[in-house]
Formats: C-alpha cells, structure tokens, sequence
C-alpha cells in the first residue's frame, strides 16, 4: 500500500542490474554494515567529508543520523534524496541526488559509494545513470553535476563515461593538506543523446511536489 505521507518510501528506480530506493529505518542496518566492512583504502580518502574514518559504530550510527536528517531537512527548496542501492537484492552502497531551488534553476547534484567488494564491475555507472534518469526524465532537470579529487579515478571515470564534461577545479582541505577537486557537469542534451530506455521509474509523481518539481512532458 503507497505510503499516504512520504512518498518517496515507493519511489523506485531499477536497471537491468541495479534497484535504488530510499531506504527504511530496518534496511539501514543492512548498508550500514556494507559501509563498515569497507568503502576504499586506508591511504586514501575519496570524501570531502572523511566520514569513513569513524570507528564503528560511530561510522554505523553516522549513517542512520545522516539518512533521519535528510528526510527530515527534505522540502521543496531545498531536498537530498538518499538512495540505498542493490544488486540481487543485497545492499552494496548508496547513491544520492539533491538539490538547492530546483523549482527555477533545474540543477541536481549527485555522490555516492559503494562497499569495496562491490567495486570494479560496473555498478558505479550504473547507478549514475539509474540516477540521472530521475532528475532528467522524472524531475525535468535541466543539469547535473557532481565533483571529486583529481586522483579519484574511479569516479572521475564514471562521469567521463555517462557524459560529463570537466567544469573547473578548485583546491580544497583533505587530511589536512590541499587538493585538486574537480568539477563535472552534464547538460540535459547531452543526456538525451545518451538517454537509455531500460531504466525504469515507479513512484515519482507523487514525490514531485516535494521536491518543487512538475510533471514532465
């Protein structure tokens, strides 16, 4: 039965491989133990925020407080929506898109991880796309964008490879010393010459109020 008062409880978005849905309190025990068995290595740090530094179950707890405070500090002007991502109905990372003003500025940005065990097969372009299918096709974005350091290959990668183009750098602190962050955006024609058609929506109408959205043509 679709939830009468949070809707994005019943938005889906599913690829061939992929489902991505915002996860309930009980399914946060799930990823937050895919997040605890590892997200990258030790010497390195993919995060602005380091927050896989915290022992457990600091690092467990973080990551329920972060998913309450997104639904909580959700409304139209300015939202995050947190998605858990599965592959053969396992948890392996999350991916999440948000927004400032999107009613007039049709911007999303985009992050996510994934559980190392999980990494070098793809998923991380698969959940990308999984997500621009929503801002674009569902929400009628205009733009995305999304950032990392300049020695993240991995998800410089992924963007490079659904179309991003490099939009700038700047230098920002990590661990304590500055590096190079690289900015990507992906215009909406751009999507479109790409746009797949075997993801699939369910929910979004709903949602779209929320999110200071309207129906796309």
């Amino acid at each position: 039965m679709p939830n009468p008062f949070w809707p994005f409880f019943d938005l889906r978005i599913r690829t061939p491989r992929l489902e991505l849905r915002i996860p309930r309190d009980d399914e946060l025990i799930e990823l937050a133990a895919v997040a605890a068995a590892g997200v990258h290595a030790e010497d390195f740090m993919p995060f602005t925020v380091p927050w896989t530094e915290r022992p457990s179950p600091e690092l467990e707890r973080s990551l329920f407080q972060w998913h309450w405070r997104c639904r909580g500090e959700c409304r139209p002007e300015r939202w995050r929506l947190t998605f858990a991502v599965y592959e053969g109905g396992r948890a392996i990372g999350a991916q999440d898109v948000h927004a400032d003003d999107f009613a007039n500025v049709r911007t999303v940005v985009t992050g996510s991880w994934l559980g190392r065990e999980h990494q070098g097969r793809g998923n991380g372009k698969e959940m990308r796309a999984a997500v621009l299918q929503l801002a674009f096709a569902g929400l009628g974005a205009l733009l995305a964008q999304s950032s990392a350091f300049a020695d993240n290959a991995a998800s410089i990668g992924v963007s490079r490879a659904v179309g991003y183009v490099l939009d700038g750098e700047e230098l920002m602190v990590r661990r304590g010393g500055a590096s190079r962050h690289l900015r990507f955006r992906l215009e909406r024609d751009e999507w479109e010459r790409r746009r797949r058609d075997d993801i699939v929506l369910e929910g979004v109408e709903p949602c779209l109020p929320l999110l200071g959205a309207g129906p796309v043509d």
